[in-house]
């Protein structure tokens, strides 16, 4: 299966968070994306917690974020 990505690198907020927003309301069951982004976005995870979104975040070599999020 492959996975979406949504590159919200660069961007100015609330863009990113609205980009992310826009991709989780399209995720089936079982769905998942890739988050690029400039910085670890913390309201966005604990929306996640809270909603039971699964989700995993690194750092990459070039000092973006990586964020695997999951719809259960």
């Amino acid at each position: 299966m492959s996975t979406k990505t949504v590159d919200a690198r660069g961007l100015e907020p609330p863009e990113p968070f609205e980009r992310a927003m826009e991709a989780i309301a399209d995720l089936p069951a079982g769905g998942q994306f890739t988050l690029l982004i400039d910085r670890m976005p913390h309201p966005l995870l604990r929306m996640l917690e809270r909603d039971g979104y699964r989700h995993t975040a690194e750092f990459r070599d070039d000092g973006a974020v990586e964020i695997l999020i999951s719809r259960p």
